[in-house]
């Protein structure tokens, strides 16, 4: 075939998607590289594609000392010796991982583990890098020899530019990246995640395996294609890829009965036997539709992830937290909420905090119907979640990410406050949780006396809000700008509070308001969405509690 054949064999390899066509990459420019790699211009060409690899990596900045393909020919022999290469054991950082053979001859097969060994070797800084194994496998398919292809995997995982990040080497950041990924579904994929929470024990074991479904799972042809676009757009497409992974899996066995202990298996084989019903090209179309974050707020979401875990001395491979371990049916007891109601509400909120127990902060039955006391069992902690049932026997609430102490901000003015991850949702009499809205403050922070004036507030303030603006000056209102220290105007409100009433902007056209006594509410519901209020119009609260977030 070419010169870069000496790994591949060729019998188990498509060679009729391959085009013999003389192509060259000379373009340098990013925008027209993104282009080229999402349209797959060098894809049908062998040789091309691994003289574009080695252009794409070649330019990735390093480390001053980066191991090289000299480095790779001093120690191989001393590492490996005489041992039969395709028995090596592997070191613990990769350890039970996947080790794709994607259409290897045997000599490739033995070379994946003597470049595996020899990594460990100059890099003992790496604690936990499943991934490698199948990027490793992958270059060898366009590498020379082994040799090129080590240095090739040393230049992206000596990567040191700190907003281009590459491959997870440490537990820490495998793990937070899974909770970064089950944020995004909870916000990206409702569908799929409601799925997932339905027939799953724990839902974040099943988004633990995100990566193993690219760098384990997926099909050479789709990781090869998706490896294009990575090398030109970094760690974000693969987020994408795996959230459109999930949706056609949703798409294809919705309404198709699962078992709890099988939907991760399921998942796998659908990703294996992905050919069967889309194409690589589809499934880069369908993430690429996804109107995702953009990296810098997915790295600040990472980031607060990375947090909570350091916070609670989660930084080695352990069992991951169990959502039924959290909501424990022992240690749990509401008057609105049963321990499976209270699961779910546990799925949608940030990962970072469903590592943590409910916390019973405040109920009327107990602490009566009023707002002081509301105020002063809620604050200082955040977040909180509120649940209401009305004499109806509605149930509804909102997760509520920011301490109600930051009302004071406004001094006696009606100040909004919070962040975008706040949401509304209603369990009874169905499940429906709302996206969240922007709210804009400026305009909004007056003081209005009357409680009508109040629910007509709420009410301009989502119709205003229906279509938020994105200024690229700004971040987005997903994170809490005081948890990064950033300026207070870089947060969008979605909640506020003032001594005669509680106004929270929900999502999906929703809003709730409470009265001072805590007897008595309203709903705001914006015609502009098709979906169901969240409760009646008008309402009387039977209970009121208010949960916090316990270690």
């Amino acid at each position: 075939m070419d010169e870069y054949n000496r790994f591949v064999d060729w019998d188990k390899m498509d060679v009729t998607v391959q085009s013999q066509d003389v192509k060259e990459l000379t373009c340098t420019e990013f925008q027209e590289l993104k282009q080229l790699a999402r349209q797959g211009y060098w894809a049908k060409n062998h040789s091309l594609r691994a003289k574009a690899y080695h252009k794409l990596i070649s330019n990735i900045p390093c480390r001053t000392v980066t191991p090289d393909a000299n480095v790779y020919r001093d120690i191989v022999v001393k590492i490996v010796g005489k041992r039969n290469s395709s028995c090596l054991p592997l070191p613990e950082f990769v350890d039970n991982s996947l080790v794709p053979t994607y259409c290897l001859n045997a000599e490739g097969i033995g070379a994946v583990r003597k470049i595996i060994l020899c990594i460990a070797n100059q890099f003992p800084d790496i604690s936990f890098c499943p991934a490698l194994p199948s990027v490793i496998a992958l270059l060898l398919h366009y590498s020379k020899d082994e040799a090129e292809c080590f240095e090739q995997v040393c230049r992206i995982l000596a990567c040191n530019d700190p907003s281009k990040r590459l491959i997870d080497q440490t537990f820490l950041a495998f793990e937070s990246s899974c909770m970064t990924f089950g944020d995004l579904v909870n916000k990206y994929c409702q569908a799929a995640h409601k799925l997932m929470v339905a027939v799953s024990e724990d839902v974040l074991e099943v988004y633990s395996d995100w990566q193993r479904w690219l760098f384990g799972e997926l099909p050479m042809v789709y990781i090869a294609r998706v490896f294009d676009v990575f090398l030109v757009e970094g760690y974000k497409v693969l987020y994408r890829v795996a959230l459109a992974l999930l949706k056609f899996f949703h798409k294809v066995r919705a309404g198709q009965p699962m078992e709890s202990d099988s939907i991760q298996q399921d998942i796998r084989a659908f990703v294996r036997d992905i050919a069967k019903s889309v194409s690589p090209e589809r499934l880069l179309e369908k993430a690429f539709a996804i109107r995702l974050f953009s990296r810098k707020e997915i790295q600040l979401l990472q980031m607060a992830n990375e947090k909570a875990l350091q916070q609670k001395g989660i930084t080695v491979k352990q069992k991951r937290q169990n959502v039924h371990l959290a909501v424990h049916a022992e240690n749990f007891k509401s008057e609105i909420v049963s321990v499976k109601e209270m699961r779910d509400i546990w799925s949608w909120i940030p990962e970072r905090f469903a590592l943590c127990q409910p916390l019973l902060l405040f109920t009327t039955l107990e602490h009566g119907c009023s707002l002081s006391r509301f105020y002063s069992h809620s604050e200082g902690h955040e977040p909180t979640l509120l649940l209401i049932k009305t004499t109806a026997k509605e149930v509804c609430g909102a997760y509520l990410s920011t301490d109600w102490s930051e009302r004071r901000r406004g001094g006696n003015k009606l100040s909004f406050f919070g962040t975008g991850e706040c949401f509304v949702f209603r369990l009874q009499p169905e499940v429906e949780r709302y996206e969240w809205v922007i709210i804009k403050h400026p305009e909004l922070a007056t003081n209005c006396s009357e409680p009508e004036n109040h629910a007509s507030l709420a009410s301009s303030t989502l119709s205003s809000s229906s279509v938020p603006s994105d200024p690229s000056d700004r971040l987005s209102p997903f994170l809490s700008a005081r948890h990064f220290n950033l300026p207070s105007k870089t947060a969008s409100m979605f909640m506020a509070g003032s001594s005669e009433c509680i106004i929270i902007g929900g999502g999906d056209g929703q809003a709730l308001y409470l009265d001072a006594d805590l007897n008595h509410g309203r709903t705001s519901h914006c015609n502009t969405f098709n979906n169901q209020p969240l409760c009646s119009e008008s309402f009387q609260i039977s209970v009121l509690e208010v949960w916090g977030f316990r270690d």
